[in-house]
């Protein structure tokens, strides 16, 4: 009798253990922050957590290289987290969790509402109507500018149609008067450059969709090649990496090493917190050229990914930071433009500085200015066939490894490779 009993509450125990064990899920949530954002999202899970007994969420922040470099690898081999936070959006969505089948359905409604202009972004094409992940920002690319340099030499600042050409003129000058190395900075990225290749001509795309390096993208090419050989940009920015790897020009700009610096809105966070203090600075309107005035959408998503093994669990954290009000603090916590229309619509109170808000509402402005191709190149499933080569042949130019005309044909020449070999 007391083997049996043992066995019995041994059995019953386990039952037990099983039970809990089921229950509980580990969901990783692998984060980069331009700012604050995985501290934020980890604030907003702990609440997620006491609502959902057995569930915890493990925020592993990671710098952006990784999510760039490694994170494909890892998918790739069937590895990695549960959700990621990404900007390849739909270059990386054949490893994506639908999450349609994991909401109910007026939550699903709720997403398809309110996120009905970034949903394609995450999609493999026009036939595929899945919902695959959450903005965690909406971001408009643009100039930041050191207003102390502009007041110390005299120079005023141009109006909000200024062209390209205009604002490297005036930059120069401020440079020149104050002693500046250099007169502007971009980030090194084929995203950072698609603004300045559409304002001089730039389609992108031809008739049937696929992307060219047309005349104005050639123009925008030389143009930019041209501002680092004259002494306009740094070098090192563009010319001092190999390959297709992104650097931002942040601490040029912050140093006091660079008038202009073409960044975005993701980069206000750091600067209210780390130039500020140094100088005082403001965001300009998008610069203008031939092709019109316009800046280039963007931002952050976090999306969960097929191979985990706590898909409802995912989902559902997912549709957390969804709900209205958890969505607004994101938000509001982090500086952040809103993608979730309902939040957009009626507002999210920023508790910054005035100088923060004023940028915040210069790049809100811009969105409207935002010309189609730049809008349909951030939603084309192959965008890095574009980037990238755009980042490593202008790299090369500006090191002195290529001439200009060779840059642009083996530019031309990769995008039509990987184009092609992505359709394979």
């Amino acid at each position: 009798m007391q083997t049996k009993f043992i066995r019995t509450a041994l059995a019953v125990a386990a039952s037990l253990f099983g039970t809990a064990a089921a229950h509980a899920a580990d969901v990783r949530v692998q984060c980069y922050s331009d700012g604050n954002e995985c501290e934020v999202t980890g604030e907003i899970a702990k609440r997620f957590e006491a609502e959902n007994a057995g569930t915890k969420i493990i925020i592993d922040k990671v710098p952006y290289k990784a999510v760039v470099e490694q994170l494909p690898v890892q998918l790739a081999a069937g590895q990695g987290p549960d959700i990621a936070r990404v900007t390849d959006l739909g270059g990386l969505n054949k490893y994506y969790l639908d999450l349609t089948p994991h909401l109910p359905a007026a939550r699903l409604k709720a997403w398809q509402d309110n996120f009905a202009s970034t949903l394609p972004w995450f999609r493999a094409g026009p036939q595929d109507k899945g919902v695959y992940g959450l903005m965690s920002q909406l971001t408009v690319t643009g100039s930041f500018v050191n207003k102390t340099l502009f007041e110390q030499a005299k120079v005023a600042m141009p109006g909000p149609t200024a062209t390209w050409d205009e604002w490297v003129a005036a930059a120069g000058k401020v440079a020149a008067a104050t002693k500046t190395p250099f007169a502007m900075a971009m980030d090194r990225s084929g995203h950072r450059f698609a603004p300045l290749a559409v304002a001089y001509g730039a389609k992108i795309f031809d008739s049937a969709g696929v992307p060219v390096v047309d005349e104005g993208y050639q123009t925008a090419v030389r143009k930019f090649i041209d501002w680092n050989k004259n002494g306009v940009m740094p070098k090192e920015v563009w010319g001092g990496l190999g390959g297709s790897q992104y650097r931002d020009a942040f601490e040029e700009f912050a140093n006091g090493r660079v008038v202009m610096y073409y960044s975005g809105s993701w980069q206000i966070k750091r600067m209210d917190t780390q130039v500020t203090k140094n100088f005082d600075w403001t965001v300009a309107p998008a610069p203008c050229g031939p092709g019109g005035c316009t800046a280039m959408p963007g931002g952050a998503a976090f999306v969960a990914l097929k191979h985990t093994k706590v898909p409802n669990e995912a989902a559902k954290f997912l549709d957390f930071l969804a709900r209205d009000e958890n969505y607004r603090e994101l938000m509001a916590k982090t500086e952040n433009i809103p993608a979730h229309l309902g939040v957009a619509k009626a507002g999210v109170t920023y508790n910054v500085s005035p100088n923060a808000k004023a940028a915040l509402n210069s790049f809100v402005a811009d969105v409207g200015k935002i010309a189609k191709p730049n809008f349909d190149l951030q939603g084309y499933a192959l965008n890095r066939a574009v980037f990238l080569p755009t980042a490593q042949r202008i790299g090369q130019a500006v090191a002195g490894e290529l001439s200009a005309d060779d840059a642009i044909k083996r530019l031309a020449a990769d995008i039509d490779e990987q184009v092609k070999a992505a359709k394979k």
